[in-house]
């Protein structure tokens, strides 16, 4: 199989929709790195492992063209680094890099949460919103924890979509995957209390009040700063 808008022929799933990860309309470089992607966040492919161009154009098979396409947008989305004569190393996450992530966030989405309110106060719908926040609730207490990260990853980005900033969503995009990996490596630490928060984060921007949506946002994402840092630790090198 060569370049272009061919299936990969896997079976993954994309974790944050939930669609299938070869999709006929996909151009193919853009299926591998979906699915790369994937593999990073759900620990498949653990930080400091190498990835072997060879052996995933065999796995995927394909030529090693559309696979060189995929590895640099991995790489200016946080997930890997390509580093001379060791090629394709996924990124090991440092605590500095995750303490700049939770400031980047605190600049980013609270922003967008005032904006989602302020448009809800306009006539926007909160429909996409009030589905992902319905399905975080009953996934409390059930036998799918693993789905508990991609599901408030979606959360998050539903707000960034209600603001109806499109730059802000564009940037946010890139972010959020690296928010996800972040949501996986941490989904087991209170996920009612992160329920909680969503829904009162949800009930601000229901209400139209934009500056409540706003600081209830900076609330909830400070909260969580200081139990990501402590579970993270004893696992993740300081610099």
């Amino acid at each position: 199989m060569t370049s272009g808008t061919n299936a990969v022929p896997l079976s993954d799933t994309n974790l944050l929709t939930g669609a299938p990860g070869g999709l006929l309309d996909t151009p193919l470089p853009k299926q591998i790195y979906s699915i790369i992607r994937e593999r990073i966040i759900a620990g498949t492919y653990p930080p400091g492992s190498r990835l072997r161009e060879r052996e995933l154009a065999e796995e995927f098979r394909v030529s090693r063209v559309p696979l060189r396409e995929a590895l640099p947008q991995l790489e200016s989305d946080g997930f890997i680094q390509i580093l001379p004569r060791r090629g394709a190393v996924v990124t090991q996450l440092s605590l500095v890099d995750i303490n700049e992530l939770f400031d980047l966030r605190l600049a980013l989405e609270p922003y967008a949460s005032r904006c989602a309110a302020e448009n809800v106060a306009a006539g926007a719908s909160t429909a996409a919103l009030d589905a992902t926040m319905r399905r975080t609730e009953e996934l409390m207490g059930t036998d799918e924890p693993l789905l508990i990260p991609a599901i408030n990853a979606q959360f998050h980005m539903d707000i960034v979509k209600l603001s109806q900033n499109r730059l802000l969503e564009s940037v946010m995009t890139s972010l959020m995957g690296r928010v996800h990996w972040l949501f996986r490596l941490t989904w087991h630490h209170n996920p009612v209390a992160s329920c909680t928060a969503h829904r009162e984060l949800c009930e601000a921007i229901r209400s139209g009040n934009g500056r409540l949506a706003e600081a209830t946002a900076f609330a909830h994402i400070e909260h969580g700063r200081e139990p990501t840092m402590n579970s993270l630790r004893h696992i993740q090198p300081d610099v």
